[in-house]
Protein backbone atom coordinates (compact mmCIF):
# COMPACT_ATOMS: atom_id res chain seq x y z
CA UNK A 1 0.00 0.00 0.00
CA UNK A 2 1.64 3.09 -0.89
CA UNK A 3 2.23 5.68 1.72
CA UNK A 4 3.69 8.65 3.46
CA UNK A 5 4.54 12.09 1.90
CA UNK A 6 4.69 13.17 -1.53
CA UNK A 7 7.87 14.64 -2.80
CA UNK A 8 11.72 13.33 -3.91
CA UNK A 9 11.11 10.41 -1.38
CA UNK A 10 8.45 8.58 -2.47
CA UNK A 11 6.58 6.56 -3.12
CA UNK A 12 6.41 4.97 0.43
CA UNK A 13 4.82 1.39 1.12
CA UNK A 14 3.89 -0.41 4.62
CA UNK A 15 2.89 -3.66 4.76
CA UNK A 16 2.39 -6.34 3.74
CA UNK A 17 -1.35 -7.02 4.66
CA UNK A 18 -3.52 -10.09 3.75
CA UNK A 19 -6.07 -9.32 1.13
CA UNK A 20 -9.78 -10.34 2.09
CA UNK A 21 -11.51 -10.21 -1.39
CA UNK A 22 -11.31 -8.62 -4.69
CA UNK A 23 -14.15 -5.93 -5.34
CA UNK A 24 -14.75 -5.05 -9.15
CA UNK A 25 -12.23 -4.91 -11.34
CA UNK A 26 -9.66 -2.70 -9.65
CA UNK A 27 -9.81 -2.87 -6.17
CA UNK A 28 -8.65 -4.83 -3.48
CA UNK A 29 -10.20 -4.88 0.36
CA UNK A 30 -7.51 -5.37 3.31
CA UNK A 31 -7.33 -6.48 6.47
CA UNK A 32 -5.56 -3.42 7.95
CA UNK A 33 -4.45 -3.41 11.37
CA UNK A 34 -6.15 -1.15 14.50
CA UNK A 35 -3.51 1.60 13.54
CA UNK A 36 -4.84 2.02 10.55
CA UNK A 37 -8.60 2.15 11.48
CA UNK A 38 -9.02 5.32 9.87
CA UNK A 39 -8.18 4.44 6.64
CA UNK A 40 -10.82 2.73 4.62
CA UNK A 41 -9.90 -0.35 3.73
CA UNK A 42 -10.76 -0.57 0.18
CA UNK A 43 -7.84 0.06 -2.29
CA UNK A 44 -7.31 0.78 -6.13
CA UNK A 45 -4.79 -1.58 -7.77
CA UNK A 46 -2.63 2.02 -8.82
CA UNK A 47 -2.42 2.41 -4.65
CA UNK A 48 -0.93 -1.26 -4.02
CA UNK A 49 2.44 -2.86 -4.68
CA UNK A 50 2.84 -6.83 -5.06
CA UNK A 51 5.02 -8.10 -2.19
CA UNK A 52 8.27 -9.43 -3.37
CA UNK A 53 9.03 -10.81 0.11
CA UNK A 54 12.21 -8.89 0.28
CA UNK A 55 12.63 -7.88 3.72
CA UNK A 56 14.25 -4.05 3.26
CA UNK A 57 11.69 -3.19 1.12
CA UNK A 58 9.34 -3.55 3.42
CA UNK A 59 8.63 -0.31 5.50
CA UNK A 60 7.20 -1.71 9.06
CA UNK A 61 4.48 0.10 10.60
CA UNK A 62 5.49 -0.39 14.03
CA UNK A 63 8.55 2.34 15.22
CA UNK A 64 7.30 4.10 12.61
CA UNK A 65 5.51 6.94 14.61
CA UNK A 66 2.51 7.68 12.20
CA UNK A 67 0.89 10.63 13.21
CA UNK A 68 -3.49 11.45 12.78
CA UNK A 69 -2.66 12.23 9.33
CA UNK A 70 -1.20 9.22 8.45
CA UNK A 71 1.98 11.11 7.52
CA UNK A 72 5.68 10.21 9.54
CA UNK A 73 8.95 12.42 9.56
CA UNK A 74 11.76 11.83 7.96
CA UNK A 75 14.50 11.39 9.83
CA UNK A 76 18.40 11.38 8.76
CA UNK A 77 20.16 8.70 10.24
CA UNK A 78 24.13 9.67 8.42
CA UNK A 79 25.75 12.23 6.48
CA UNK A 80 27.07 9.58 3.79
CA UNK A 81 29.27 12.11 1.60
CA UNK A 82 30.22 16.17 0.87
CA UNK A 83 30.81 17.50 -2.05
CA UNK A 84 31.50 21.18 -2.73
CA UNK A 85 29.82 22.58 -6.76
CA UNK A 86 31.43 25.64 -7.82
CA UNK A 87 28.74 28.63 -9.31
CA UNK A 88 29.78 31.56 -10.83
CA UNK A 89 30.16 33.87 -7.77
CA UNK A 90 29.96 30.93 -4.91
CA UNK A 91 30.40 27.58 -3.79
CA UNK A 92 27.77 25.67 -2.14
CA UNK A 93 28.31 22.67 -0.30
CA UNK A 94 26.20 19.32 -0.40
CA UNK A 95 25.66 16.62 2.12
CA UNK A 96 24.86 12.99 1.12
CA UNK A 97 22.07 11.80 3.84
CA UNK A 98 20.70 8.68 4.39
CA UNK A 99 16.86 8.83 5.68
CA UNK A 100 15.83 6.13 8.41
CA UNK A 101 13.95 3.26 6.71
CA UNK A 102 15.63 4.03 3.15
CA UNK A 103 18.35 1.90 1.64
CA UNK A 104 22.12 3.24 1.08
CA UNK A 105 20.87 3.09 -2.66
CA UNK A 106 18.15 6.13 -2.18
CA UNK A 107 20.48 8.78 -0.22
CA UNK A 108 19.61 12.08 -1.16
CA UNK A 109 21.87 15.35 -1.63
CA UNK A 110 20.80 17.98 0.31
CA UNK A 111 22.30 21.21 1.56
CA UNK A 112 24.74 21.59 4.10
CA UNK A 113 23.68 24.44 5.31
CA UNK A 114 19.88 23.48 5.56
CA UNK A 115 20.79 20.31 7.40
CA UNK A 116 23.33 21.84 10.20
CA UNK A 117 20.41 24.10 10.78
CA UNK A 118 17.73 21.08 11.51
CA UNK A 119 19.84 18.51 12.54
CA UNK A 120 23.21 19.30 14.09
CA UNK A 121 23.78 16.48 15.92
CA UNK A 122 24.53 14.56 12.31
CA UNK A 123 27.65 17.05 12.20
CA UNK A 124 30.73 16.48 14.76
CA UNK A 125 31.77 19.89 16.39
CA UNK A 126 34.75 21.61 14.94
CA UNK A 127 37.62 22.52 17.43
CA UNK A 128 38.49 25.95 17.99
Amino acid sequence: MRFGRKGKLSPRYVGPYEILKHIGNVAYELNLPSELASVHPVFHVSMLKKCIGDPVSILPLEGLGVDENLSYEEVPVEILDRQVKRLRNKEVVSVEVLWRYHLVESATWEVEVDMKSHYPHLFPSTPS
